[in-house]
């Protein structure tokens, strides 16, 4: 059906063209959107084009223009018009950009305009200052706000443009940060702005009064609810004795006690902390009010923005349905389930009056962002060489948060074919399945001195245990022919000769792993542990258990200075059940994961014959680390130093008997060096220095290396 509005419109239009008077002069510029027209008479617009726009393309400039969608020309229209796209560039950072209108009479009462736009340079932020931050540097809080100084990488980021409105909502960010780190009392008076011309960018202060310094003292829990058991509220507590004040801290203990109340069966809990402040100790008393709240029911959810993701998708994360009980905790949970999916650039839930005083109607409002990588990414490995990847990811599969990525990579050593896939929400439960199959072929090179083909496939599922910890239980199989081109294939397969054929190895093998993550930021860990515990059995043509422990702890060294220490440790063990020794391909192979300063798979028992790497089937390592701002530059550049010590005990050979008695290995190795930390549009990467302090005799080392940076 035509929506009323648009037919009238139409007509209008068709009448316009019928009744408008020829305009003499065809194709001749007129001078500027000014021009005197026959305004006794409706002249039509036969299109709107653009000059000089580099900013902003023609499809992103109609959308500012209205002359566009009215079709009938007015010098008033064009002006405004005009007006528009240079507050558009103006919020983009461009602070000389005019703007000029050039109208062309066409054929038939008809004319074309044209936008002429001169962008100038571009204005950025020469420098952001703050004074009054006592307790906290100015690189901490220049990352805390949005607003960002001009750099190196301000072309890819456009996070350097001059805005009133963005400072006003860093003054609220950087309070915040006060407030959540033991400034309760902090503001931000003023945010002062000067242009200078000579460096073309603004000049920002941002004046702040941090107030005192305060902490929790005795933390205690009151309520009124009948058989509600408080002990187990305190596990949600996290203001203990001695931290310091944060809001932040307050709120999420109120929000989880509530919804552990819920648990408990006490659908209406409501949860309000009590604050008791002494200026003497600078100390704040809390005691958690624990009461029954107003008994509303959730009468109707409303989801809206949703274009590609299935409703059930975001219902799902939200942990109730229409007839629940309201909580405000669980809202809260809710929200920030959704938005860790990662499918939406904005999750903004809101409520409304329902049909009556307790009921209430939830709205779900969300902005979808693109969830399709197609990559094709190149580098190149000390190990490998040249080396790239073509790969095709979906994390939001037909709009089903379901998982799906292929990929298909090719190396001076081999090629390798993966396919993965999970759903996140299997039957509907808090559980994870998906399954992963691959082919891979390794071939002979300099440091490997057999080539592999392997073929396999696994399934997995996930499940919550607590909060902070999960499982995933997994089971597999492969196949793998091993080939030694030149010779038989050494002292490690006993001698063997290679036929042409090469040795087939099948196994099968069923595991878990143990996840725990209690850390701050996942991102950007600056406190709490994260560790896994891996056990898997081998069998068929094998027959061992293979466990791997591993953990990192962050510290904030120094409060408030972006100084962030870590301790990561690790361990593995092979236990051998067939007698016959480990396979060298089943073994522990090691690289920069365990201990900086050394080329990957360069450094572990060797076979004495060949020199080829046996791998070990005992290992234990620890590191400690000091990561840092850097403060010569600029926050925006997203640069920060580490200096590290690594240690690394190896034991154990891969191999038969024969291969064990003809192997050569010094357990104990060790490294210090430096790190440039980047954290880079494609995730963070790290190049190391390291100088080697202990190392076997044929261990083969390296001075620099280029990794991405993970937890563990």
């Amino acid at each position: 059906m035509i929506e009323p509005k648009k037919l009238m419109r139409s007509v209008f239009l068709a009448l316009a063209v019928v009744i408008a008077a020829p305009v003499s002069g065809a194709g001749v510029p007129l001078l500027g959107a000014g021009a005197a027209f026959a305004q006794s008479q409706q002249t039509l617009v036969a299109s709107v084009l653009f000059e000089g726009n580099r900013r902003f393309s023609d499809d992103q400039l109609l959308t500012m223009v209205d002359v566009a969608s009215r079709g009938l020309y007015s010098d008033a229209g064009v002006q405004g018009d005009a007006e528009s796209i240079r507050i558009a560039y103006d919020g983009a950072g461009f602070r000389n950009v005019s703007v000029a209108p050039r109208v062309e009479k066409l054929d038939n009462g008809r004319v074309r305009i044209t936008f002429v736009i001169n962008e100038g340079e571009r204005v950025g932020i020469a420098a952001i200052n703050f004074t009054g931050n006592n307790s906290v540097n100015a690189g901490t809080l220049k990352g805390v706000i949005s607003t960002k100084e001009t750099g190196i990488l301000s072309w890819l980021f456009r996070d350097d443009s001059y805005d009133p409105q963005k400072l006003g909502i860093d003054k609220e960010l950087i309070r915040l940060y006060y407030v959540n780190h033991g400034f309760p009392d902090a503001e931000v008076s003023a945010a002062v702005t000067e242009f200078d011309q000579s460096r073309n960018g603004y000049f920002i202060n941002f004046a702040v009064n941090e107030g005192e310094r305060y902490a929790f003292s005795d933390v205690s829990i009151e309520t009124s609810i009948a058989n509600l058991n408080t002990d187990a509220l305190k596990g949600a507590i996290r203001t203990n004795k001695g931290s310091r004040y944060s809001l932040a801290d307050l709120q999420e203990s109120a929000d989880e006690m509530a919804i552990e109340a819920t648990d408990q069966g006490f659908s209406f809990a409501d949860v309000r902390p009590r604050l008791d402040r002494d200026e003497a100790s600078k100390t704040f008393r809390v005691t958690y009010l624990v009461d029954e709240g107003a008994r509303v029911y959730v009468e109707r959810v409303n989801i809206t923005g949703n274009n590609k993701t299935r409703d059930f998708v975001i219902r799902r994360e939200l942990d109730f349905v229409e007839g629940d009980p309201f909580n405000r905790a669980i809202i809260t949970r809710g929200k920030a389930a959704i938005e860790k999916l990662g499918f939406f650039s904005v999750v903004d839930i809101s409520t409304a009056q329902g049909s009556a005083a307790d009921k209430v109607i939830i709205n779900v409002n969300v902005v979808e962002q693109s969830t399709g990588d197609y990559g094709v990414t190149a580098g190149y490995s000390t190990q490998d060489g040249i080396l790239g990847e073509v790969s095709v990811t979906e994390r939001n599969f037909l709009g089903r948060g379901q998982y799906v990525r292929a990929a298909i990579g090719a190396s001076g050593s081999g090629k390798t074919f993966d396919f993965s896939f999970t759903e996140p929400r299997f039957m509907g439960l808090k559980i994870s399945s998906g399954f992963d199959v691959y082919h891979r072929i390794n071939d002979e090179t300099s440091t490997s001195y057999y080539g592999t083909t392997a073929t396999g496939g696994q399934i997995r599922v996930g499940l919550p245990i607590t909060r902070d910890l999960s499982t995933t239980l997994f089971t597999g199989l492969e196949s793998k022919t091993i080939k030694d081109a030149d010779n038989p294939l050494s002292g490690v397969f006993g001698g063997v000769p290679g036929d042409g054929d090469g040795l087939v190895f099948n196994k099968a093998w069923v595991g878990y792993t143990l996840t725990y993550n209690g850390l701050d930021d996942e991102k950007k860990p600056t406190s709490g542990l994260y560790a896994t515990f891996t056990q898997q059995y081998v069998g068929w043509d094998h027959n061992f258990l293979k466990s791997e422990v591993k953990a990192r702890y962050y510290m904030p060294l120094l409060e408030d200075t972006g100084i962030v220490a870590s301790v990561r440790g690790q361990a593995g063990i092979i236990n051998d059940f067939s007698g016959s020794g480990v396979h060298s391909t089943e073994a522990f192979k090691f690289g920069s994961n365990l201990i900086r300063g050394f080329e990957g798979n360069g450094y572990g028992p060797r076979y004495t014959g060949t020199g080829e790497m046996l791998g070990g089937t005992a290992y234990a390592g620890i590191s400690a680390e000091l990561q840092f701002p850097i403060p010569v530059l600029p926050e925006s550049y997203g640069l920060s130093g580490a200096v590290w010590a690594d240690a690394a005990w190896i034991d154990g050979t891969g191999g038969n008997l024969a291969a064990t008695a003809g192997s050569t290995n010094e357990p104990l190795r060790t490294s210090i060096g430096a790190s440039i930390i980047w954290d880079s549009p494609f995730g963070p990467l790290r190049g190391d220095f390291a100088h080697v302090l202990n190392k076997s005799t044929d261990d083969k080392t390296q001075v620099f290396q280029l990794t991405l940076q993970s937890l563990l």
